[in-house]
């Protein structure tokens, strides 16, 4: 199926670094090969999302809104969003409705779409508790839904922890007591640009959520991968550290092709120069090192074909390094970006 699909990529800066010099936005590929196209351009780009029920439409989430392309990603135009300038981090569609979309923002807040992304508008601002602040706003990284209650929304927040909605987003609750609480333990305190030690706790990258058992929601945070049985009350440590050496989580997903199956991106740190891809194949009970090769930065995002489980991809944050299985994991292939890009964030195919 590669040879229908295409790979995208979305680049932008990197904080502390306002001189570093390169391109950004998204760039473009097809899995079956040849040369990236940068088709946007003009702004930073955040996050890359192909519409699960329709490969032909690609979003940017950007450091101005939304941008949308209805040809797969040739060309992109900016959507109907109602506020310049606001950073966008993440996209979902509502499994009831593919036409009703959430993006994520930062500084905090949710948009809803429901033409299929065409125009947008701003829900009300979760009333959400800061628990630490830092160099830069919280962002919306990642919004997961319950397949068995599409009303209850989870979303992970970088340096703020994760927030829960039971009605389809319009409002939301903090879930981040249990995660603070973890935070006592020694070995998962970390501050780094905050006044608090349970920062890494709070560092939320990602959630996902699996159809094989919908009331368990996973997030991704600096110091590992956490599980909820209980809508976000409580959090247990899925201890990611007995299979693996490494262990800040940027990226956790479930296949779309099997529901026992989950990816999860580890590496050392926010800035770092080493990580793996893992693959559970029981839920995540247990994990192995998927990927067969090395990444010389963190690895950013992971890519997952909506209807071929074969195809996977990986992005590392440093000086363009995309690779790629496209035989379910037997062998894997280096297709880094051209070079005088800045830094990636993320990586999605369809």
């Amino acid at each position: 199926m590669a040879e229908a699909s295409n790979i995208y990529v979305g680049v932008a800066g990197y904080f502390g670094k306002p001189d570093q010099t390169g391109k950004v936005g998204v760039f473009q590929r097809a899995a079956k090969g040849g040369d990236w196209k940068h088709v946007l351009g003009n702004v930073q780009a955040f996050t890359v999302f192909v519409h699960p029920d329709n490969p032909e439409i690609v979003f940017a989430g950007t450091s101005d809104g939304v941008w949308r392309s209805t040809d797969r990603g040739a060309t992109f135009s900016r959507a109907g969003f109602p506020d310049t300038g606001k950073e966008i981090w993440s996209f979902l569609v509502d499994r009831r409705d593919p036409k009703r979309m959430l993006a994520g923002a930062s500084p905090i807040d949710i948009y809803r779409s429901d033409d299929g992304g065409v125009t947008w508008r701003k829900l009300s601002t979760p009333v959400i508790v800061t628990h630490c602040t830092g160099p830069f706003a919280s962002r919306v990284m990642r919004l997961a839904q319950n397949p068995k209650n599409p009303d209850e929304i989870y979303a992970a927040l970088e340096i703020n922890g994760v927030m829960r909605s039971s009605d389809g987003g319009e409002t939301w609750v903090d879930c981040s007591d249990g995660l603070i609480k973890l935070a006592e333990q020694p070995h998962l305190k970390s501050k780094i640009v905050s006044d608090t030690t349970a920062e890494g706790m709070l560092d939320g990258h990602a959630v996902t959520i699996s159809p094989a058992t919908p009331d368990s929601a996973i997030v991704a945070l600096r110091m590992g991968l956490f599980r909820t049985l209980d809508h976000g009350k409580t959090w247990q440590d899925m201890e990611m550290r007995r299979f693996s050496p490494i262990t800040y989580g940027r990226d956790v997903k479930v296949s779309p092709t099997d529901p026992n199956t989950l990816y999860a991106a580890l590496s050392v740190a926010a800035a770092s120069h080493d990580g793996a891809l893992y693959r559970s194949q029981d839920g995540g009970q247990s994990w192995q090192r998927f990927d067969k090769v090395q990444v010389h930065g963190t690895i950013m995002s992971i890519g997952l074909h909506q209807r071929d489980p074969d195809q996977v991809y990986i992005g590392a944050r440093y000086e363009g390094e995309v690779f790629g299985t496209q035989d379910g994991g037997k062998s894997w292939q280096a297709m880094p970006l051209p070079s005088d890009v800045q830094h990636i964030y993320a990586v999605a195919c369809g």
